[in-house]
């Protein structure tokens, strides 16, 4: 598989005499896919009634027999102001009971039937009318699941749905109460319909009344989606596919993901480390014009699993955004380098948002191929590039990674909802564990909680997560590699309380979680064998074998040879080392890369990236700045 390149296009924004001459463009420039028509729905339906789909026929025409394959969109996620006068309680409801206004886009509850119902019907609207075009290649529905805070609503719709969940999933209210330990604090209910949303309470709501509404919410983004997907399958045949975010963990993409065909996410390294990132300033300084190393890869690893294998990045970001608290321009080479990036870990299309800078509306600020007078823009040179390139390869095959880390969206939840530390966050552990993989120059496969099988995989961590699924226990009885979990692994049960016989309950793994404690920002909790814990620490006892030791004589890591546990958030030097030795004991090479300088294997070559404006010697490979380099294997 060849991986191909495209852009992100709205004809409805540009006179259709321009529509030709962008289309032939594209094609010279080197793209062969564009998405259209994700906000069209004001233009394809300006009242209720009357349909307008002329334009999009036309546009469509022009942009297939140019050569382009189009992805069509279902408009869903930005309904006209009609069909919000229609249904004025469909708008999402925030934790503070305020209701988000018509104005930008996301404006709805994944809980309102009516707009359920609205929903389904223009996207059978746009099936019917498109589903066997021989343009269309594929299919986006909606767009950007969860972005601005958009699943969890507090609405009357979603109270009510809430509840009719509860009833179907504990039967009666008896059942409730004993899962909900609701004897603590009088919490206890006398039927279903008394229970409200965990938010607005005195102090913090009941824990697994929070977990239990982030299932419930996230479930019903899954049923949005199949509710489409449905539709889509009666009329075509083309596959299905979701633009996912990063950093987006309030719903469960594995379970989105199994209703499609392709997984795909919307890369924007220099926003993303602006707007989402928790490194120190000094780290935003130095990669203020790349973003950071590893924050793109781990998504594309992420996703990729989400997609069965198959999944793209359909909006890159070409130059500055709009979004972030600071839009600086990227790198000279940094498009070329995510792109690369993004195809070393198996994209089968890198598309770049936007073809043409908007001169207008909220997004007018944020760059695209071409300037918005049509003249190009950095990125565009960058992207022909890129497009060049690939003509150097007959395919870019991926293969099973020899080291993987399990990613569990409940997990995020879960300690969401009891950090016991103000900075304690799951997905900020995996990452700091991904991290440290990747520095020392190892390719890393992400894996979903209830991973049947770990044939081939020589090492597995597990930070963080909750519970043991049961698939997983079996398939960690017969691995024969190493399994590296902790800190928190196996400290909850199902219904968010601590198991009887106390935590860790991790398969193979003997000890007892005495007491825990998080630390402050600046406190540090020292490990003899080098490096140290922040952030949490826990004190374990009876423990089966204690490898090494804190300087205060509490363990640090436990367990034998193939079955570990880290008893504290490590620091990227204890975890480099843990993850060293553990690489050593399974005969998997490693290196020691800096900071800017990453690598990625595929069946037949090694790529290496240069995050960094500055040449970069690595071993025997000199990379320039902005460099991508590929090697045989």
């Amino acid at each position: 598989m060849i991986p191909k390149l495209g852009s992100c296009y709205y004809p409805e924004h540009w006179s259709e005499t321009q529509w030709e001459k962008d289309a032939k463009d594209m094609i010279e420039s080197g793209l062969t896919w564009v998405r259209i028509g994700e906000f069209a729905w004001s233009r394809l339906e300006p009242e209720e009634g009357a349909q307008n789909f002329k334009w999009l026929d036309q546009a469509i025409k022009v942009l297939g027999n140019a050569g382009l394959n189009v992805v069509m969109s279902t408009p869903t996620a930005a309904p006209p102001r009609w069909v919000v006068d229609k249904w004025p309680d469909m708008l999402l409801v925030d934790s503070d009971g305020r209701s988000r206004k018509f104005g930008s886009r996301r404006h709805y509850c994944f809980s309102h039937q009516g707009y359920l119902q609205e929903s389904s019907r223009i996207t059978r609207l746009v099936a019917k009318r498109y589903g066997k075009n021989p343009y269309i290649k594929a299919w986006q529905l909606d767009n950007e699941y969860g972005c601005h805070n958009t699943t969890l609503s507090f609405s009357a719709s979603s109270e009510s749905s809430f509840k009719l969940w509860l009833s179907n999933k504990y039967k009666t209210i008896e059942n409730l109460n004993e899962s909900w330990s609701n004897v603590f604090w009088s919490m206890e209910y006398n039927s279903f319909e008394q229970i409200d949303l965990p938010n607005l309470t005195v102090t913090d709501a009941n824990p697994i009344h929070e977990l239990d509404f982030r299932r419930f919410s996230s479930e019903q983004v899954v049923k949005f989606n199949r509710a489409q997907v449905l539709i889509m399958r009666e009329h075509t045949k083309m596959p299905l596919i979701h633009n996912y975010m990063g950093k987006i963990t309030d719903f469960d993409h594995y379970e989105v993901g199994n209703d499609l065909d392709i997984a795909s996410w919307d890369s924007y390294p220099l926003g993303f480390l602006e707007d989402r990132s928790t490194q120190n300033e000094d780290f935003k300084l130095k990669f203020m014009r790349f973003g950071d190393p590893d924050f793109q890869a781990f998504h594309h690893d992420l996703y990729r699993t989400v997609g069965c294998g198959r999944w793209w990045v359909m909006e890159q970001q070409p130059g500055p955004v709009n979004w972030a608290p600071y839009n600086p321009e990227p790198a000279r080479g940094a498009v070329r380098l995510w792109s690369w990036e993004a195809i070393a870990h198996g994209a089968e299309v890198v598309s770049y948002f936007r073809w043409r800078q908007a001169p207008f509306a909220q997004e007018q600020m944020h760059a695209g191929l071409q300037r918005p007078d049509g003249e190009s823009a950095p990125g565009l040179t960058q992207a022909s590039q890129v497009n060049s390139e690939l003509k150097e390869f007959d395919g870019i095959q991926q293969v099973q990674s020899k080291v993987a880390i399990i990613f569990d969206y409940e997990s995020c939840w879960a300690w969401e909802i009891q950090p016991q530390g103000k900075d304690f966050s799951y997905f900020e552990l995996v990452y700091e564990y991904y991290k440290a993989l990747r520095s020392l120059g190892l390719s890393v496969d992400i894996l979903p909680p209830n991973q049947k099988d770990l044939t081939g995989y020589k090492i597995v961590l597990a930070p963080g997560l909750m519970h043991f699924d049961t698939d997983l226990k079996v398939a960690i009885e017969s691995f024969e590699g190493v399994l590296i979990s902790g800190p928190r692994s196996g400290s909850k049960t199902l219904d968010m309380a601590i198991p009887k016989d106390l935590p860790p309950e991790v398969p193979g793994v003997v000890g007892t979680v005495a007491s825990v404690e998080s630390l402050r920002p600046n406190a540090s909790i020292l490990i003899k064998a080098g490096g140290s814990f922040n952030r949490w620490m826990e004190t374990l006892v009876d423990c089966d074998n204690v490898i090494e030791e804190c300087e205060d004589g509490r363990p640090a890591l436990i367990g034998q040879t193939n079955r570990l546990y880290l008893t504290g958030w490590g620091n990227q030097e204890a975890l480099t080392r843990i993850f060293r030795d553990a690489c050593l004991s399974q005969n998997i090479s490693t290196m020691d890369l800096p900071d800017c300088v990453r690598v990625r294997e595929t069946h037949k070559h090694r790529f290496w990236f240069n995050y960094s404006e500055k040449e970069t010697n690595v071993s025997s490979v000199s990379l320039p700045p902005s460099g991508v380099f590929w090697e045989p294997l």
